[in-house]
Parts: structure tokens; sequence; C-alpha cells
């Protein structure tokens, strides 16, 4: 079963213009709720070693719980809904307070009142 804030691997498929895609890390951020229920979908934001610091990306570093061996940026303004079917597997967990600024940027790029 997945989590919150799962780190997985999975394809995202043959990128178009500056899409996310191919092979890639990502970060699960469906509500758990959602997720404990098991759905056939889930959202995702993928993840990067090309930190640039945009304002619509979270950095997480690296640590044993995650599973990262760089510096990465969650790329929020690649937003995506993807098939559970697509992960290959978990590699790890970014935890609440990293899921929670992804929330919080992804509410900003979306203009949901916070």
């Amino acid at each position: 079963m997945l989590n919150s804030g799962d780190v997985i691997q999975l394809d995202l498929g043959v990128p178009e213009g500056r899409e996310a895609g191919f092979r890639h890390r990502a970060v699960v951020i469906t509500a758990q709720r959602i997720l404990d229920a098991q759905p056939n979908v889930i959202q995702v934001v993928p993840l990067t070693s090309t930190v640039r610091g945009f304002a619509a990306e979270v950095t997480i570093e690296p640590d044993d719980v995650n599973g990262l061996r760089n510096q990465s940026a969650a790329q929020c303004q690649h937003i995506r809904a993807v098939s559970t079917m697509r992960v290959d597997q978990v590699t790890g967990n970014i935890g609440a307070a990293a899921v929670s600024q992804i929330r919080d940027t992804l509410g900003l790029i979306l203009d949901v009142p916070g």
C-alpha cells in the first residue's frame, strides 16, 4: 500500500515540451485517506536532481528515510495523475513536513485559498 510522501520510481512516458518524462522518481501527494481506499489513480509530483530554485519547486535533502542520494527538487508545476500500475517501487518517504511544503506550493500554483 502506498503512503503520502512515498518516493516512488515510475515511468512517466514520453514527454511533450518541457514535461517530466521517462523513468523518474516522484513523490506521492494523494491524501492518505484516499490512498487507504487503494485507488487506481494517484497524484504525484516528479523529482529532479537539477535544483533550480524556482518558486514552484520544493527542495528535499537526501537522508536515510527518503532514499534520495542527491539534493532534489519536487517539481510542483508538473503535478499529474498516474495509474498505480505505473509504480515500479517505493524507495523511501519524504515525511510530513516536506509533504506539507509541497501541498502549500500546489495551493499557490492552483490558487487554492489557504
